[in-house]
């Protein structure tokens, strides 16, 4: 499983960002969300939604271990055991693999709760299958 994004669909709310930050760190915090919101003005004038593929590209580099996989096959930080040496970050092609000392005492990243999902009002976001490049899902 792995969480798919539409951003042509994207109005630029945020309200996952504010959903996922809450999940994660129970903060109403966007700079702590697992995913990202890119904003594309005045051209082309659009919104792009970058999620976590989970790839485990990121659980590859991890030295300590901390990067680990749940029932759902998703990639989360078991915060105990992150030491924050970053290592994980360079690995993420899709940047949402964050490390921000100032921010949190751990890395962080998609772990698939699904809370964004829940609270976005124009269906960007879906919970789907890992399919194979160009395949339907």
């Amino acid at each position: 499983m792995r969480l798919y994004a539409d951003s042509a669909r994207c109005s630029g709310c945020r309200a996952c960002l504010v959903a996922c930050s809450l999940n994660l760190f129970e903060q109403n915090n966007p700079k702590k969300a697992a995913l990202r919101v890119l904003a594309h003005f005045p051209s082309p004038g659009n919104y792009e939604v970058k999620v976590c593929t989970q790839c485990g590209d990121c659980a590859a580099v991890c030295p300590t271990g901390a990067i680990k996989q749940n029932d759902k096959g998703a990639y989360y930080v078991d915060f105990a055991e992150c030491n924050l040496c970053e290592a994980c970050v360079p690995a993420c092609l899709e940047s949402v693999m964050f490390v921000r000392a100032h921010l949190a005492e751990t890395a962080w990243k998609c772990s698939l709760c699904g809370d964004c999902v829940a609270v976005c009002g124009t269906n960007v976001l879906q919970i789907g299958q890992v399919v194979a490049e160009g395949a339907q899902r």
